[in-house]
């Protein structure tokens, strides 16, 4: 038995490849949109994809389901109850597949969504009645378990699926032997959950003993513990989940359509027109000169979720990138389901050079300028997370979160500020926004609260 793990980090999402050596058939789990991995893989070790599961509707990147079934032909599966607009094979709960050494079989584990399911994986060759492993989707995480809440805005109560997530738990999951791997369809930094870990692996008998939602409690304590303190999903969410149901055009498809060098005349009229300029370059290069009204969002941070939050679902972009990084921006953007890109700009920020609407701030400050500020009475902006501030924040900041900036705009104090996040990504789209609000006074921690603490004493260690 072949047994894969996809782990996109911008993304915190995991997928997984099963193949059989000696059949050559293999089954893909919930897929991201651009398969070229799986293809590689799968042409390296001689087998055929036949089979492409979905463990549900993803809320927070649209999968390649569709991709995979035209480039291999691959059988698309859902769980019970699943309703599409293309062809597919409904899985009923305990059906297996079963191609050689592998065993695969569907466990109906709703919670997070209707028709979520959990797959058991049987190596035949080692042991055919213990599971080596469960891939449990959203249903189940490395510390955590699915969020109810998601499909709230349709009229779904959360207490509803919670209920059912603690009998999907309790009825499904936790009776199966501790050395199962827990192999989950997300990690730490998504928004599926509140307390994911970054393991991106563990077993029923760790999660037993370790996971706070699996600890002894009744269905009444579950549904109020799950229920409570769950992070503001993105506003993409709901329409990535309804994309995930219907036909839509493939990937390769609307990047041949959106891969086009725009003359920066071309770039300034399309923004006139309301698109949305999106400069992908790190925070430092974004800093020594940019195009006025741009929004900021790196490819070195979570690009695809903070496009996904920050940028109106019906709104056209342009991007400006770093040379040779055009097709990776607009890819990860393809993963979210933004596939109204209008090109990029033809030869980057140096197509702007010299021109009145190159914009340099905002200006970047050190840690050791931030006590000299603080005592001048310039107030520090938290944006990162009500969890992140309550946590650890610097003295006297103020917090207004990322999502919420341009909402609490009226409360950002007139004047200079200072914004600063965990490590800059963010401060840097936070000022990028107040900018473009008006503010040409805003000031951006380099390294942010990571920085700053590097440069505080340690406390005592006792003897």
């Amino acid at each position: 038995m072949i047994l894969e793990q996809y782990y996109l980090g911008c993304l915190s999402q995991a997928s997984y490849l099963i193949g059989d050596e000696r059949t050559g058939v293999a089954v893909v789990v919930d897929p991201r949109r651009d398969i070229g991995d799986y293809l590689a893989d799968a042409a390296r070790l001689n087998l055929r994809i036949e089979h492409v599961i979905l463990t549900h509707f993803h809320a927070d990147f649209v999968a390649g389901h569709l991709e995979l079934h035209a480039r291999t032909g691959a059988r698309i599966c859902l769980g019970p109850g699943a309703q599409a607009d293309y062809e597919f094979h409904p899985l009923a709960d305990r059906e297996v597949l079963e191609f050689g050494d592998v065993r695969l079989q569907a466990l109906h584990t709703p919670g997070h969504t209707p028709e979520s399911i959990s797959i058991l994986v049987y190596d035949l060759g080692k042991d055919a009645s213990r599971p080596r492993a469960v891939l449990t989707g959203d249903t189940l995480f490395v510390g955590d378990v699915g969020r109810p809440d998601l499909l709230a805005s349709i009229g779904v109560p959360p207490e509803s699926l919670a209920r059912m997530l603690y009998h999907s738990l309790h009825d499904k999951l936790l009776p199966l032997p501790d050395e199962t791997l827990l192999l989950p369809g997300h990690g730490a930094g998504s928004a599926c959950g509140k307390h994911l870990s970054a393991d991106t692996v563990s077993s029923i008998g760790e999660q037993r003993r370790g996971n706070y939602a699996l600890q002894p409690m009744g269905e009444v304590e579950f549904v109020g513990l799950v229920t409570a303190d769950q992070p503001e999903a993105p506003a993409y969410f709901s329409r990535d989940a309804e994309l995930n149901r219907r036909r839509r055009p493939l990937l390769e498809e609307t990047l041949t359509l959106e891969l086009q060098p725009l003359s920066l005349e071309a770039v300034l009229t399309a923004q006139r027109g309301g698109a949305e300029i999106l400069d992908t370059r790190d925070p430092t290069e974004f800093a020594r000169g940019h195009l006025a009204g741009s929004l900021r969002i790196g490819l070195g941070g979570r690009f695809a979720t903070w496009a996904g939050t920050l940028i109106p679902l019906d709104r056209e972009i342009v991007i400006v990138a770093a040379s040779g990084r055009e097709r990776e921006a607009t890819t990860r953007l393809g993963r979210v389901g933004f596939d109204r890109v209008l090109g990029y700009l033809d030869g980057g920020i140096d197509a702007a050079r010299g021109k009145v609407v190159l914009i340099e701030r905002p200006r970047p400050v050190q840690v050791d300028e931030v006590g000299l500020l603080t005592v001048a009475g310039v107030p520090l902006i938290d944006v990162r997370s009500i969890l992140e501030h309550r946590e650890e924040a610097i003295p006297g900041s103020y917090n207004v979160p990322l999502p919420q900036l341009t909402e609490r705009l009226g409360e950002i104090p007139e004047g200079t500020v200072v914004v600063y996040c965990r490590s800059g990504e963010r401060s840097s789209t936070a000022a990028s926004l107040l900018e473009r609000a008006g503010r040409i006074d805003v000031l951006d921690l380099i390294g942010g609260i990571t920085a700053w603490k590097k440069t505080q004493p340690r406390e005592p260690h006792p003897v």
